[in-house]
């Protein structure tokens, strides 16, 4: 094993001088016309094992939250999958990256630090390793290049020399792009602020115009014959029960567009965690998308939630967390199908277990398994992906686990372990500090 010392690389020679503005010339070309920091790392990755003449690599970027290392883009005759994760201080990516240092391993099977778990799982023999810090000259690493198996000879310091201009022009570009994608999210911020207050405003002629309506059909009722009056009963009941659920959907839609404007002043809304009946959360959200599943001959029902305890939870987010997962599984399912809670007691007694079971059509394993990642995907047209990751981010406020089963063509079902007593950090915070 070796450590490579960057002020080891200069080098007079005519032909390296060459190859290393051959190489920024290419790297400069390939990256500079590209905003976005998964096509800067694919052509980042290329042109590297092309001048290293080299059989695979991997580009692994740095995940803060979760400190871990990232692949975000692989070469290799089976890549590794993207979105898979090492600690960032295992390995010997861990070690350069923790070291800021590039380091070659001329016969990495014999390093202790090298994790065979990652050849085993794409059937790849490494021999030798160039891992290299992504950063600038100067400046903490943002994630690592890695380089495998020169296919003639072996990586030398010439190679070195010219990966680390690349490494480094990489880094400084997906740095660039971040920023550009931060600018982007500013001004969709500042768009999304504006468009929030439109949608205020909007709702308020249908919250007056839903309770103008109901009371106009009360009187209408009222004024009939009373045979006539008694075979309108069925409508009358229909209409309030409709502009009933106008009025409290359009209160839910101007909270959630305050949620929006304060997120654009800055501000969040922490969770308001109070004694909460998971029997009427579920009962509202099969309230407000009813007419939906009746469109879609789709029945919707729970079983079990009356036996469970009242948990401490915040009432609104687990509205929106149930909603989505129910109305997700709306177009999913064909008609005559069913959509199911069910609710049970965990077995420590100190956790309530509610699935969301479907009859639909399930889901791909690919897709099954980047659902409650920041890597999800939707299948729908015009879908984002957003719904499970809003799903996702409920459970975690609320100290609760998540996991999703399906079977292609056959069902999907969604598992959610929550906490009685709420998570552990809301237990010292009264509820009433809450905003």
């Amino acid at each position: 094993m070796s450590r490579i010392d960057s002020q080891d690389y200069l080098s007079s020679s005519p032909d390296r001088h060459r190859r290393e503005m051959e190489a920024v010339r290419r790297i400069s070309l390939s990256l500079f016309q590209h905003r976005h920091v998964t096509d800067i790392v694919e052509h980042a990755l290329k042109t590297a094992l092309e001048v290293a003449n080299a059989e695979a690599g991997s580009v692994l970027l740095a995940d803060p939250d979760r400190q871990s290392l990232v692949f975000t883009y692989s070469i290799g005759t089976i890549p590794v999958p993207a979105g898979t994760t090492i600690p960032w201080d295992h390995g010997i990516a861990g070690s350069v990256f923790q070291s800021a240092e590039p380091a070659y391993i001329a016969d990495v099977q014999s390093d202790p630090r090298h994790l065979p778990t990652i050849d085993q799982a794409t059937g790849f023999h490494t021999r030798e390793r160039l891992a290299l810090p992504l950063k600038r000259w100067e400046g903490d690493p943002i994630g690592i290049l890695e380089v495998l198996n020169k296919r003639e000879g072996h990586l030398d310091d010439e190679d070195i020399e010219v990966l680390t201009i690349i490494s480094a022009l990489t880094a400084l570009s997906i740095e660039e792009a971040r920023l550009y994608e931060e600018a982007k999210l500013a001004e969709v911020a500042r768009l999304l602020g504006d468009i929030g207050h439109d949608i205020k405003n909007m709702l308020m002629p249908v919250l007056m115009g839903s309770q103008l309506l109901r009371e106009e059909f009360q009187e209408l009722c009222e004024a009939l014959p009373t045979n006539d009056r008694a075979r309108a009963q069925k409508s009358r009941a229909l209409c309030e029960e409709l502009t009933q659920m106008l009025r409290t959907n359009a209160l839910r839609i101007q909270e959630r567009v305050r949620e929006i404007s304060d997120c654009v002043k800055g501000l969040s809304t922490p969770p308001r965690f109070e004694n909460c009946q998971v029997q009427k959360v579920i009962e509202d959200v099969f309230c407000t998308l009813n007419v939906l599943a009746q469109e879609n001959r789709i029945t919707l029902s729970h079983e079990g939630l009356t036996r469970l305890p009242v948990i401490r939870a915040d009432e609104r987010r687990l509205f929106n967390a149930f909603y989505n997962l129910v109305n997700n599984a709306i177009p999913e399912t064909p008609p005559g199908g069913s959509i199911t809670v069910r609710g049970t007691m965990e077995p420590d007694g100190q956790h309530v277990k509610l699935s969301v079971n479907d009859t639909g059509r399930g889901m791909p394993p690919e897709i099954r398994d980047s659902l409650l990642t920041s890597h999800a995907r939707s299948r729908k047209a015009g879908g984002t992906g957003l719904g499970t990751k809003i799903v996702k981010d409920v459970v975690d406020a609320h100290g609760g686990t998540i996991a999703v089963e399906s079977q292609e063509g056959v069902r999907t079902t969604f598992i959610i372990s929550l906490p009685i007593a709420g998570p552990v950090e809301a237990h010292s915070t009264p509820s009433s500090s809450s905003v």
